[in-house]
């Protein structure tokens, strides 16, 4: 016989993949730096694949957050491709479309979730169209919204315009303005279409023979258009296909909005246009779509240039304003006879601008979601600190306190007015503080375990209770079949769905059906992580194991870095005497300029290795740059006798993270510096 056999994926779970000389379906899978995206997704895979005579293909472009160490020991049905560096997209799944023997290839996105019988739907429909050459199928994102994506038109300069001048949005049915989304057929039912989604798409070995695999001009965006193209030129036809669904938490695998974003997408159209379309035709696109190119970049630059740099900008402004303004009142109505030094107001007014802002920075303003009440925390603190130092200066350099109260006062407003706008151009991310609430949908095993990730986040408190599985189910605040119901008398902000007693299908199926704003998480019995996304312009959520780690709290991170810095500066200031006691001074400075790039850092963990592949849960350490030291205090010189015990003290100290154990280890390894 062909010597079928099941073999083990993922801890216990078992696969009945069966190994045979020509598979019938070869998925391949692109993968970078979204390791717990794709762990989830292979679960699905390998579930999906089921009794299929079928391969796995992932190849890595070069991720830096540990993807290989967590993965490869957890999927050995799965080959792995390791890159050395980031190829592209297109580049990586030529890789391993050289290497895929399976009649069928199922390019496919690393965060997505697949239902059980997505491929079998899939497989079945190819065979019914003999005349199909590609096909995708219905995606959703992580709020259970459909994504237009899923069906497309090629990119034509009255589609291309009408898109980018916002009315395909104003007339989302319409087959003329919302051509380039097809937004006249109905997302419900089979079509042929134009092109379809990288994301998932199922194709034949023998039309990609004919074809060619991606065009690997294509960096990253555009080459799903390119081959769908192609694929349409060598006399096959593209299919969108609803009668299956799947998640794509869209967020993660695509930065949207940002300036590299724009660069990269609409370089793809350019390139796509100026090889398919005539002379004429790919320069009236080229210009107009250029001019239109360069507005979107212009404002996605502004949008992101906030979103990452810029809100410190704007608070600095803001802040210096209003010290200025307060100083201004203060002297027109209660103290018109005292004349401040200009000069005096000149240097102070912007150092209390700096302080107010550094203090702001550290308390926590600038992580990722923007919180009204860590605005007004943030303020308070920067007051006190403001307050604290102004206190010590010299009598003859201080003026009023209250210009620096009401200086901090009338921040703090024109800070909230300035996140209000903001939050309403979608320029930054909003917590929703009125829907904090989760509920976690499982058994009650599944849900003891989703509750213990969410402790290691920091994040129980916002857990309301369980949703029941089974109708019969008393133990719980409801069951699935009423959770609508319950979703429309109870403010919750996020489900979390078990994968396990729930198949990823019925998953899929019931947050297609919420409809009131709620996002939606999954985990899987194997997994170590809840993942998903709020929406297809946002990057994806994960709780995991590196939430287990004092050192991946964005605090801490900050506080690390503040001391590298200062020990830097500290490094420089003192370096005649560093010649008598530190080995290799002049190797000191370049570590100093190392740890000034961010390149390095005073203190790395001692051990090469970041996981421990004896513990049951398969521990893995929190990613840091190099460090100069190690945890111990002394050379990153690592020997086999010593690799586990120092690997232990690695993870105290990435557990039990303390910026003052840095001061302590850059002192006791202090002539160890220059190595």
């Amino acid at each position: 016989g062909h010597g079928f056999h099941a073999r083990r994926v993922g801890g216990d779970q078992k696969s009945t993949i069966l190994d045979r000389k020509d598979p019938l379906i070869s998925v391949i899978i692109v993968n970078y730096n979204v390791k717990y995206f794709l762990e989830q997704c292979l679960f699905s895979v390998v579930k999906a694949l089921s009794g299929m005579d079928s391969e796995m293909l992932v190849v890595d472009n070069a991720s830096q957050d540990g993807s290989c160490e967590y993965l490869q020991g957890k999927f050995p049905l799965v080959k792995f491709i390791w890159n050395t560096g980031n190829r592209g997209f297109a580049v990586a799944n030529n890789q391993a479309l050289k290497e895929a023997r399976g009649r069928y290839i199922l390019f496919l996105n690393p965060d997505t979730i697949v239902a059980e019988d997505s491929f079998s739907i899939c497989l079945d429909f190819m065979e019914k169209h003999p005349d199909a050459g590609a096909m995708g199928v219905t995606m959703i994102d992580g709020s259970g919204r459909f994504l237009k994506e899923s069906k497309r038109a090629f990119p034509s300069l009255a589609t291309s315009f009408f898109k980018m001048a916002g009315l395909s949005s104003l007339f989302p049915s319409s087959s003329i303005f919302a051509k380039y989304h097809l937004g006249h057929l109905d997302a419900q039912k089979n079509h042929e279409v134009d092109v379809l989604a990288g994301a998932f798409f199922m194709t034949k070995k023998e039309v990609l023979d004919k074809t060619g695999g991606f065009d690997e001009r294509f960096f990253m965006y555009g080459e799903d258009i390119d081959l769908s193209y192609r694929i349409q030129q060598n006399g096959f036809k593209n299919y969108y296909c609803a009668e299956t669904s799947i998640i794509h938490f869209k967020g993660e695998s695509t930065r949207k909005g940002t300036l590299n974003y724009v660069k990269l997408f609409y370089s793809a159209m350019m390139i796509f246009v100026q090889k398919h379309y005539s002379h004429l035709r790919a320069g009236l696109f080229s210009f107009f779509i250029g001019i239109a190119i360069w507005l979107h970049a212009g404002i996605s630059a502004i949008a992101g240039f906030i979103k990452k740099n810029g809100l410190p900008i704007i608070d600095a402004a803001l802040i210096l304003f209003a010290f200025f303004f307060a100083k201004l009142r203060w002297n027109q109505f209660f103290k018109p006879d005292i004349i401040y030094d200009k000069g005096l107001l000149t240097i102070a007014i912007p150092a209390f601008t700096l302080i107010f802002l550094t203090a702001s920075y550290y308390s926590g303003l600038y992580d990722r979601k923007q919180k009204r009440g860590r605005l007004i925390r943030s303020t308070l603190i920067a007051m006190i600190t403001l307050l604290a130092i102004y206190s010590l200066l010299p009598e003859t350099v201080r003026f009023s306190r209250a210009i620096l109260l009401l200086g901090s006062l009338f921040s703090l407003i024109l800070m909230s007015i300035s996140r209000w706008v903001l939050r309403k151009l979608n320029w930054i991310e909003a917590e929703n503080e009125e829907k904090m609430a989760t509920v976690i949908v499982g058994t009650a095993s599944e849900y003891i375990r989703a509750v213990s990730m969410m402790q290691l986040a920091d994040k129980e408190e916002r857990i309301l209770g369980r949703v029941g599985i089974e109708q019969m189910d008393e133990q719980c605040l409801t069951t699935i079949d009423k959770l609508p119901i319950f979703l429309r008398d109870i403010l919750v902000r996020e489900i979390i769905y078990c994968q396990g007693t729930l198949s990823y299908k019925e998953i899929i199926e019931h947050c297609q059906g919420l409809q009131y704003g709620v996002r939606m998480r999954i985990t899987s019995p194997d997994t170590g992580s809840i993942v998903g996304s709020d929406s297809r312009k946002t990057l994806g959520e994960i709780v995991s194991s590196d939430d287990h780690f004092d050192i991946s709290k964005p605090a801490n991170r900050r506080f690390k870095r503040l001391i590298d810095i200062l020990a830097s500066l500290v490094m420089i200031l003192g370096f005649p005497i560093h010649l008598l006691f530190v080995k290799a001074p002049i190797k000191m400075l370049a570590n100093v300029i190392a740890v000034l790039r961010g390149r390095k850092s005073w203190i790395g963990y001692s051990s090469l290795k970041r996981i421990d592949v004896n513990s049951p849960d398969k521990i893995i350490l929190p990613l840091m740059k190099p460090g100069i030291i190690g945890v111990n205090g002394l050379p990153s010189s690592v020997s086999v006798e010593t690799e586990d015990g120092l690997f232990m003290l690695d993870q105290l100290y990435a557990r039990d993270y303390n910026p003052f154990l840095d001061v302590y280890l850059i002192t006791k390894g202090y002539k160890w510096l220059g190595t």
